[in-house]
């Protein structure tokens, strides 16, 4: 029923294949893994200094490479894309100088990555990337690339090992070599996460706290619609302006300063777009802290509750949902068993996350693929660890 995704195990024998078979020597030397994550609620709130509650995933991006004695870097995926090519061949700048984004799109991650390495100069070096993270699903493929990279550059040249610092660097590379304006949240999680535990991370001081969420009869469902978004586009930075503008009129530095009496008080000041935009972010970061309390005291049906709130909200007052992303979640809530289902990521597109007893999840499948007009794809989850350095056969 639900899509089953290759090991760590699995897609490191995968990369190393391609390594040998790509280079003709024996083996690489290092191997590292970088999760994805799934935001269990907390959306767009990032970006703002607010609270997001995300988990990491057993989903991974897997780089395996060696050292090279020159400048060059040689890059292969595993992933068949049909509109990028699939390796990449550039020389490292020298020391203090820019390294160019350029075509294709997706070595920009790792580009950005190297630009802010905290311990340069970089060595050339050869690597082979494979990963179970679907592109375009809202699960963070890019962070997980990026943190993937971040690890593998540690092996070779070791920085200072401040995993805060790790995160934020991976962060900047897709600020500037992506484009994307996005928030910590992503990043964070994928160097931080925790078996077993869901992370209440404060954006604004880069605190984390580990939630427990390892009930033995619970299950994380992510259901990709396979409607693909990409957040390069210009709704998420105009979703981000638009904060920033509605918290400059609240005289604040950021909407995690603001409550919904502020926001009443200035609603002649704001347009109403504007102010329903503040209005999901300010309701998020508190429903955000809720839910957090609510799964600390095994309280389900609350968090549940508040991540079909959270839905409500992206869908009618941000305005990030699609039809797809409604269908899913309504079909899941229609379940005996379901506690809460949101759409989650930037939106657009992407994917749902279910929280529901695991013995309803055979059934909630079987009743998404009756309803839905599209083709999903299930993973049934549980909150897994983040980066790491693996051992190579």
């Amino acid at each position: 029923m639900a899509s089953s995704y290759p090991s760590v195990a699995e897609l490191v024998a995968t990369a190393r294949g391609l390594y040998v078979q790509v280079f003709g020597e024996e083996a690489p030397r290092v191997a590292v893994c970088a999760p994805g994550r799934v935001n269990l609620i907390g959306e767009h709130t990032d970006y703002n200094q607010g609270f997001v509650l995300p988990m990491a995933l057993p989903l991974v991006t897997v780089v395996v490479g060696s050292q090279t004695s020159g400048q060059d870097v040689t890059m292969v995926t595993a992933t068949e894309d049909a509109d990028e090519p699939r390796r990449v061949d550039f020389s490292l700048p020298s020391y203090g100088s820019a390294l160019s984004p350029g075509l294709p799109s997706w070595a920009n991650y790792v580009k950005g990555v190297i630009q802010h390495y905290r311990a340069p100069p970089v060595p050339g070096f050869r690597a082979v990337i494979a990963s179970s993270v679907p592109l375009g699903g809202g699960l963070s493929s890019s962070a997980s690339l990026e943190v993937a990279f971040y690890t593998f550059l540690q092996q070779l040249q070791p920085d200072d090992g401040d995993q805060v610092s790790k995160a934020v660097a991976c962060q900047k590379a897709e600020h500037t070599h992506a484009g994307v304006p996005c928030g910590i949240m992503d990043q964070f999680v994928s160097v931080l996460g925790r078996e077993g535990h869901a992370l209440l991370i404060d954006c604004r001081s880069l605190e984390a706290t580990p939630v427990p969420l390892a009930d033995p009869g619970l299950v994380i469902l992510i259901t990709n619609s396979n409607v693909k978004h990409s957040l390069t586009g210009s709704e998420y930075p105009m979703r981000r302006r638009q904060c920033e503008e509605a918290a400059s009129i609240l005289g604040k530095d950021s909407l995690r300063d603001a409550t919904m009496k502020d926001l009443e008080e200035a609603r002649d000041r704001l347009d109403d777009v504007t102010c329903r935009r503040a209005r999901h972010v300010i309701e998020e970061i508190e429903r955000t802290v809720r839910a957090a309390e609510a799964l600390k005291r095994g309280a389900y049906k609350e968090f549940g509750k508040l991540m079909v709130e959270s839905h409500n909200s992206l869908r009618d007052l941000y305005e990030v949902s699609c039809r797809e992303l409604d269908e899913l979640v309504c079909a899941a809530m229609e379940v005996e068993g379901v506690f809460g289902s949101r759409m989650t990521g930037g939106g657009f597109g992407g994917c749902t996350v279910t929280l529901l007893q695991a013995h309803a999840i055979d059934r909630t499948i079987l009743h998404i693929q009756e309803r839905y007009s599209g083709t999903p794809t299930f993973y049934v989850t549980t909150p897994s660890e983040g980066a790491r350095a693996l051992s190579l056969p």
